[in-house]
């Protein structure tokens, strides 16, 4: 703990230059496809640049930098600079409309805005005539509009292990989203713990295809590779058809990836990629047991499922290297510390019981610093000196967790409780059906009763709404039925995949076919 203590990002990064200075650091291939390298020394020198001209325009230690961009050499150059200087990042999607770019920039009052030439009218409506807003193109590898003078390594002042190093807004599946407070100290951990979970070295490539402004992108695989001096190839997005190919053209040995673009890849029909070298993959969420052996034959490896939060820092969660559970979040991860606690209580959870998942650890240090400007909601999150994590499991006599649902997963359907995931689990079990979301509606009589909303699946019978009501009569107690099941185009999610289900509960599903 005392290492930790004392670690920070900033240092991770000089320590990276200093001993694999000469490695590659960043491949980065384009919408276009083209490919563009650097060395760990190479990337530095374009960090400083980039640092020197925030400097320029005000930035220092404390201030914060909004960053509404893709995928892209400018985000980690960024990003990187302004850990340099000792202020943090606010990273939003690229893709937010002016009102919630309106919301992140109003809460954090960043010195700079940056996004893309081409999303510049929502950013600059939702940032105010007040911020000053740099326009960037994200294909520009020299990242001209954002470089300037070198800044002089090191700075006079390091950063310290408890400064803000980001403010991540989490997705906001069920509820508004909460500024996460994350540290320089927070991303130093993530880093040495994902990379010592995933055995990666300095002879090892991650490919990153999920969204930088995403945590899983930052914590698992950036700040892991820059831990160990390892490499990184970065796509400009997420191509089912295209994953694969990408990982072989790049050499990758390590991926991330969550079960919605794991899904994507199986429905294109893909087929074993000559040259992969991949020899491990995160995932989050489940797939089916058949879907998992389909991606074990593709994927040349068997992937690992984690369980993280924006809040735990790094997964605390994760399957073994050798024989993983598919089923399974996996066992608590090197220097975390993870449990289940009663919900609503602080009493212990007997293994095979279902309670909620808690952490604990320092905040600031292994756990993230708190809420931005909500004391209130940052102890409520705390329990007995736990994090309260909202998620439920269960643990088999081995310590493997199993993941039970979120807490507003659970129904309560005439007094009995039902599990959505268990639900979507029989739904997503059907041959037809690609994938499920159960959400909760008001019964007057039952209080609450399950709704199912499903993907058909390509290439299979059109999905029929009675026969999919008998497979659930044949595999679910009456409570546990859907009352009403619709297929719809697609389950609206987050950028990173997670189903949004408060929509499901909202949006306008006319074209949606239903039965009872």
């Amino acid at each position: 703990m005392i290492a930790a203590e004392r670690a920070t990002f900033a240092g991770r990064w000089r320590d990276a230059v200093a001993s694999a200075g000469d490695r590659p650091f960043l491949v980065w291939e384009d919408a276009t496809g083209r490919v563009t390298a650097w060395t760990y020394s190479e990337f530095d020198a374009l960090v400083a640049r980039v640092a020197g001209s925030l400097a320029d325009r005000g930035v220092g230690a404390g201030d914060s930098v909004h960053l509404a961009l893709a995928n892209s050499p400018a985000f980690v150059a960024v990003w990187l600079a302004a850990t340099q200087l000792g202020a943090w990042i606010v990273p939003s999607d690229p893709r937010a409309t002016a009102p919630e770019i309106a919301g992140h920039v109003g809460r954090t009052r960043p010195a700079v805005g940056l996004c893309a030439r081409t999303r510049a009218g929502a950013y600059r409506e939702g940032a105010g005539s007040t911020t000053d807003v740099v326009e960037v193109d994200e294909d520009d590898v020299e990242v001209g509009a954002l470089a300037g003078r070198p800044a002089e390594w090191p700075p006079a002042e390091r950063p310290a292990p408890r400064d803000t190093a980001a403010v991540m807004f989490t997705s906001g599946t069920t509820s508004a989203p909460k500024g996460v407070v994350v540290t320089q100290a927070n991303y130093a951990f993530a880093g040495d713990v994902m990379a010592a979970t995933a055995g990666l070295d300095a002879t090892d490539r991650q490919l990153v295809v999920l969204p930088m402004f995403h945590a899983n992108a930052q914590y698992y695989s950036f700040a892991s590779a820059i831990a160990v001096g390892a490499s990184v190839a970065l796509m400009h997005g997420f191509s089912a058809s295209g994953f694969l190919s990408q990982a072989a053209r790049h050499g990758a040995t390590h991926a991330s990836l969550f079960a919605a673009p794991m899904r994507m890849i199986l429905a294109r029909g893909a087929t074993p990629e000559p040259g992969l070298v991949l020899r491990h993959c995160w995932y989050a969420q489940n797939v089916t047991d058949d879907q998992y052996e389909e991606l074990s034959r593709l994927l040349r490896c068997r992937p690992r499922q984690l369980y993280g939060m924006t809040e735990t820092i790094p997964a605390v969660l994760t399957n073994r290297a050798t024989d993983p559970v598919p089923q399974s979040m996996g066992v608590p991860s090197l220097g975390c510390e993870v449990d289940l606690r009663v919900p609503d209580g602080d009493g212990d959870v007997v293994d095979g019981e279902i309670g909620e998942v808690a952490v604990r650890g320092v905040r600031g240090i292994t756990l993230f610093a708190g809420y931005l400007a909500d004391p209130e909601t940052t102890a409520r999150s705390f329990r007995a000196g736990w994090f309260r994590t909202g998620d439920l499991a269960h643990r088999d006599a081995h310590g493997r967790f199993y993941f039970a649902g979120r807490r507003s997963d659970v129904l309560k359907v005439a007094g009995e409780n039902v599990s959505v995931v268990e639900v979507e689990a029989v739904l997503a079990e059907h041959e037809s059906v690609l994938e499920a979301a159960v959400v909760g509606e008001p019964d007057e009589i039952r209080d609450e009763v399950p709704v199912g909303y499903v993907v058909q699946q390509p290439g299979r019978p059109p999905i029929d709404v009675a026969e999919l009501h008998r497979w659930c009569e044949a595999r679910l107690s009456k409570v546990k039925r859907p009352v009403r099941i619709e297929v719809v185009d697609e389950l609206p999610r987050t950028s990173v995949g997670k189903i949004r289900k408060f929509m499901l509960r909202t949006d306008d599903r006319s074209s949606s076919r239903s039965g009872n």
